[in-house]
């Protein structure tokens, strides 16, 4: 294959296909793992550094603003020299930085240790779908998406909910260890055993860039981008105290996670299977501003349920998203920078979402409004945007 052909072979059987999607898997969840295992160390690193609540938010937005802000680069990188250089710099990246987290003696070192973790992991958006490209095959690349979608659920559940668990029995640095070690570990396999025979394209020229910035799928990607990250992450933020304000049990915010983990594979293998892309939308469309708008008003019984949907049909569209690029033969030279561009920008939603949610509960002191304008956001930006989504099929 000489070089600068974008040419995707079809895998053939056998153990490579198979090893390939499963390290998208990996890396979404230690992406997530590592981006929230700070999140239940909260009160433990304050108290040892003696650092405010100021200090610690920057050190938590430190690497969330290094992911947005280098995604794009990243996405540039990876269409000039394939996603196999990409995550061989990356992933060694990733694993010293948050061994450096593991070992920060003060304030200055972790915060510096969150950017180079947020730098390193900022490759990850916009490799995982030149991986789905070239090893999922033509049929397949929704439920190879979604799988690797529903990593950064269980990324996030583990990261959440087992580290309290540790902490039982380890001290924070120990723990943030064991999660450095898992990295290193990935960061090993992918040299060892990662395989591709994609080719970069030799560089990104402003021609190709000025080609995605003008077609109209990628404005609609980016819309969907935003309204699907905002909603969840707004919801996932406000959840909790939603529940305490309705005086229900804040156990059932537990729901709007699991409906991310199923989201991706269901909705990726019914997207393998039928054709019609706006279809799809404007099912999950409906159900996202059904589903939000009945937490305000859904009976006990069946507010799980509420909530449970609101994760699968937001999260769901989100999967659409990042597969439809992988799917179209005329993204096949830019895929990196598409999703780079729609997963950076896409970052608008979600920080400015949740500040408009507690800003309406400070102006009405209610919550109802608040979750009227996620249900507005979601519902409005997937049913219009619908109509974009049409592609042609692999064949």
């Amino acid at each position: 294959m000489e070089k600068g052909d974008r040419s995707f072979p079809e895998p053939v059987g056998g153990r490579l296909p198979a090893l390939m999607l499963s390290f998208t898997f990996i890396i979404g969840f230690i992406l997530h793992l590592l981006l929230f295992a700070t999140a239940p160390l909260v009160s433990i690193i304050m108290e040892e550094m003696n650092l405010s609540h100021a200090e610690f938010g920057m050190v938590y937005s430190a690497s969330m603003l290094s992911l947005i802000l280098f995604r794009i680069p990243w996405g540039f990188f990876g269409d000039r020299r394939g996603y196999l250089l990409s995550l061989r710099i990356a992933l060694p990246l990733v694993a010293a930085s948050s061994l450096a987290r593991t070992f920060s003696p003060n304030f200055v070192t972790l915060l510096a240790s969150q950017i180079l973790l947020g730098l390193g992991l900022a490759s990850v958006f916009p490799c995982l779908p030149m991986i789905i490209k070239e090893w999922a095959g033509g049929k397949s690349v929704g439920l190879a998406t979604g799988i690797y979608i529903s990593g950064f659920a269980a990324g996030n559940a583990a990261a959440l909910g087992i580290t309290p668990l540790l902490l039982s029995g380890m001290a924070w640095r120990s723990v943030l260890l064991l999660y450095s070690i898992l990295a290193v570990v990935l960061s090993l396999l992918w040299w060892g055993l990662a395989k591709s025979s994609m080719r970069g394209t030799g560089g990104v020229r402003r021609r190709s860039f000025a080609r995605v910035l003008r077609d109209p799928l990628v404005w609609v990607l980016l819309l969907f981008m935003s309204s699907a990250m905002g909603s969840y992450d707004t919801l996932a933020t406000w959840m909790p105290k939603v529940l305490e304000m309705k005086k229900i049990s804040g156990a059932l915010a537990s729901f709007l996670p699991l409906g991310f983990f199923f989201a991706g594979p269901v909705v990726g293998w019914v997207s393998d299977r039928l054709p019609n892309r706006k279809k799809i939308v404007l099912i999950l469309g409906s159900i996202s501003a059904a589903s939000i708008a009945g937490i305000n008003f859904a009976p006990l019984a069946l507010l799980p349920v509420s909530i449970f949907l609101a994760g699968f049909s937001t999260m769901g569209v989100l999967t659409l998203t990042l597969a439809l690029p992988a799917e179209m033969d005329r993204f096949s030279s830019s895929i990196g920078t598409v999703i780079g561009l729609v997963s950076s920008l896409g970052n608008v939603g979600p920080l400015i979402m949740p500040v408009v949610f507690g800003w309406l509960i400070d102006l009405t002191g209610t919550f109802q409004p608040s979750v009227f304008f996620v249900a507005l956001v979601a519902g409005a930006t997937f049913l219009l945007g619908a109509g974009g989504t049409q592609a042609p099929r692999p064949k």
